[in-house]
């Protein structure tokens, strides 16, 4: 397969540089409306881009110097599912905001005894009249303290009531089974009297997770998402693209340094590492390659309209080994300069800032603790969005065919 792109005379291209000419600081909306901020999305959100519009359109804003709105977890993870299982009501409330950036997002799936088994959930919503009243806590929860709206998994019926199935013909969720039926998937405004956020502080020092504790609070009706009682159908859509974003480039889940980032900083100091080094950054650089071509062909079955098959759980737990060898080879490369602050071998590097509104996406130089707080974090990457174990349990199951 030919992965270059077509040449500065591609119609595509031209199209995409004319309207760069006429916005040349596109505000967030204007990229929303032009359906530049996920264009493979449907129409009016999307253009309906095949992969190759995609890559065009993406490498014509990065020439322009045009960043995205930040809203990671809304567009990446949540924004498909409304689509696919929202009221258009809902899709017209939510969607464009969220592509703007104007109304950040986070997901409440997550809670003390209830983490890569999301079936346990016990955050109980119960019907009173328009509202569903809530009571329970979630954790791990990012962006908890800045969002304005936050998908909702909680349960509306026992554990052991049994299963209604619902009016879709999905048969790729035809696994759902009693222990999973019962739950039920919200929109939930993150300002709703009864709701607590209380921030976690990682040993990084980043304070992105959160605590969230609902103490009766009175959702509307209409902000359920698809059928009561099938939340866990839409939940597994939403994990499908969680998974998806969290394996992209950048080896802090989507963000941050990539391989090649190393590999220039070995080549503009000389290629002075030992042969054990060497070793283990081309292998690092084959992993990354194997990796990039397998999103290419789930991004392929997206944007075909495909369901996204165990190859999702394949690119997780790869991505999530891959993201802690390199962030520990970058600091086996840096020495004991790597525990330092500032100086070292991996001082002065460019790599990709990690912040949040405008800084999201900037190149920056960064020094050797931005090393040292990836490698801190690397551990996270097995944890978050499903365990490692997990995703090895899908594997098994959907493409071994071993015995659960």
């Amino acid at each position: 397969m030919d992965f270059l792109l077509p040449g500065e005379d591609d119609p595509i291209r031209l199209g995409v540089k004319a309207w760069i000419k006429e916005h040349p600081k596109p505000s967030a909306r204007d990229l929303a409306h032009a359906g530049f901020v996920v264009p493979h999305w449907p129409r009016p959100w999307g253009i309906d881009a095949d992969p190759l519009t995609q890559l065009i359109i993406d490498d014509e804003l990065r020439r322009a110097g045009i960043r995205r709105p930040f809203n990671p977890i809304g567009i990446g993870w949540l924004g498909p599912t409304i689509i696919k299982y929202g009221t258009e009501e809902q899709r017209d409330r939510y969607l464009f905001p969220m592509l703007a950036g104007e109304e950040i997002w986070c997901q409440l799936f997550s809670e003390p005894s209830a983490g890569s088994d999301l079936a346990s959930v016990t955050t109980r919503a119960d019907r009173d009249g328009d509202y569903y009243v809530v009571s329970g806590s979630k954790i791990w929860t990012t962006f908890a303290h800045m969002s304005k709206f936050g998908v909702l998994l909680a349960r509306t019926s026992g554990i052991n009531d049994s299963y209604t199935s619902s009016a879709y013909d999905d048969k790729s969720y035809s696994d759902v089974i009693p222990h999973h039926s019962g739950l039920s998937y919200f929109i939930c405004p993150m300002d709703a009297d009864g709701i607590t956020v209380r921030t976690i502080k990682d040993m990084t020092g980043h304070e992105s997770f959160n605590e969230v504790f609902f103490d009766d609070v009175r959702i509307p009706a209409a902000n359920l998402v698809g059928e009561i009682g099938d939340g866990w159908r839409v939940a597994k859509a939403t994990l499908g693209n969680e998974r998806v974003s969290l394996s992209s480039e950048g080896l802090m889940w989507g963000a941050g340094p990539t391989v090649m980032d190393i590999i220039d900083l070995v080549a503009d100091n000389g290629n002075s590492i030992n042969p054990s080094l060497r070793h283990r950054l081309a292998r690092a650089y084959i992993d990354e390659q194997i990796l990039r071509l397998i999103r290419l062909r789930i991004t392929g079955k997206a944007v075909a309209g495909q369901e996204r098959g165990p190859e999702v759980s394949i690119v997780k737990a790869l991505s999530d080994a891959h993201g802690k060898s390199v962030m520990d080879l970058a600091v086996d490369i840096a020495g004991a300069a790597g525990m330092l602050r500032d100086g070292g071998p991996l001082c002065g590097m460019v790599g990709w800032e990690q912040g949040h509104g405008q800084t999201w996406g900037r190149k920056r130089t960064l020094g050797a603790s931005d090393w040292m707080s990836g490698f801190l974090f690397s551990p996270a990457l097995t944890i978050g969005g499903g365990t490692a174990e997990i995703q090895r349990n899908i594997i098994a199951d959907n493409v071994l065919g071993l015995p659960r």
